[in-house]
Formats: C-alpha cells, sequence, structure tokens
C-alpha cells in the first residue's frame, strides 16, 4: 500500500521517515514508554533510525503493518506514534500506540485512534480492530475506553516482552461501533444467560 497522511482537527499521522529518528529516539527515553511498549529497552539512537528508516517503511510496502508519526496540525514536536497491524484472520487489526510524556492528558491520542480506526473499517475493509495492553498500562486503557473499544476481558500469557510473557486486556472496536457499515455481516452471540 502506498504511505497515506490522515487528519483530524488537531492531528496529522503521517508515515514515519528518517527525520523523525530524532524525535523518536528521544521519546522513547522515557521509562513508562519502555516498560508498557514492546520497543527495544534500552532504545537506542540505532533503534530510532532501524524503526523510522527500515521497519516503518516495510510495513507500508508489504502490506502488513501501517505506522504512523503523530504529530500537530501546525507543527511542533512529535505528540507519539500510532500503528495498525494486519492479524492472521482476514479483516481483523490491530491497534497500538505511545504518546510522548509532554502531550500525555490531551486527548490527542484517543483523537488519533478514531482517525485510525474509520481508515482501517473504510480503506483497509476491517471488520475488528483489536486493542491490547498488559494489565496495569491504566493510560492505554483509558483511550482505548475513551475511542469506544469495548472492553472483552483478559488474557493469560497474550504477550511477550522484553523476555517475559505477561498478561494483557483485551477490547475490540467494530465498525458499527461508529457508525461505519461493515464488510461482512456480524451476528451478535444471543443472550443465554437463562439458558440451561
Amino acid at each position: 500500500m502506498e504511505p497515506i497522511t490522515l487528519t483530524t482537527e488537531r492531528l496529522l499521522l503521517r508515515p514515519f521517515g528518517p527525520q523523525d529518528a530524532d524525535a523518536s529516539y528521544l521519546a522513547c527515553q522515557d521509562p513508562d514508554i519502555q516498560r508498557w511498549t514492546v520497543i527495544p529497552s534500552p532504545y537506542t539512537r540505532a533503534d530510532a533510525e532501524l524503526w523510522t528508516e527500515k521497519l516503518s517503511p516495510a510495513g507500508w510496502q508489504e502490506d502488513t503493518m501501517y505506522n504512523f508519526a503523530v504529530v500537530r496540525r501546525g507543527g511542533g514536536p512529535l505528540v507519539g506514534a500510532l500503528g495498525v497491524n494486519r492479524c492472521s484472520l482476514p479483516g481483523t487489526y490491530e491497534v497500538g500506540f505511545w504518546t510522548a510524556k509532554e502531550h500525555r492528558g490531551t486527548g490527542y491520542t484517543t483523537e488519533a485512534v478514531l482517525a485510525a480506526a474509520r481508515w482501517a473499517f473504510t480503506a483497509l475493509a476491517a471488520d475488528r480492530l483489536e486493542w491490547r495492553a498488559e494489565i496495569g498500562n491504566t493510560p492505554s486503557r483509558a483511550v482505548a475506553l475513551r475511542a469506544g473499544f469495548r472492553m472483552e476481558g483478559e488474557q493469560r500469557s497474550a504477550l511477550f516482552n522484553k523476555g517475559i510473557r505477561r498478561d494483557t486486556w483485551t477490547g475490540a472496536l467494530l465498525p458499527a461501533d461508529l457508525g461505519l457499515p461493515g464488510t461482512h455481516p456480524h451476528r451478535p452471540a444471543p443472550d443465554v444467560s437463562g439458558a440451561l
């Protein structure tokens, strides 16, 4: 897929490029980003260059993961990062994100997640967008909830991060949650609460 840029009221979501290496390196020195995401720790300048110059562009070229640098429309420093990754089940994608420390609490990440979700449901024909975070990552969960994700529970040993298998919270957003049509019909499970 050709890389694209998404816009919101306050933000641009554009593909990462070599110009983002310094900002990515600096933002990812934050202990919270290193703790809660799967980026390398310690995070080196070489890691930032690999991400911005090779891995992120390769995801677009291979049509497997679409990573965006999140910046304000009026310019300024990197606000965060957001990725939409293809899952093995057709029509299913996963969203992941981090926010630079100085931009937390602004609503930027929720705004970016909603823009990426609308794009995934329309341009990628996604029928399900999943979110997953290690149990305890309450800021990530708060973003998912504000974006309309329905929490679906916990998964044991569902995340491998820094050599340790970790339990996760999981949630999903469907096109109908945003008032959009799905690509395939969805048949919700019947209410079986009174079944014997």
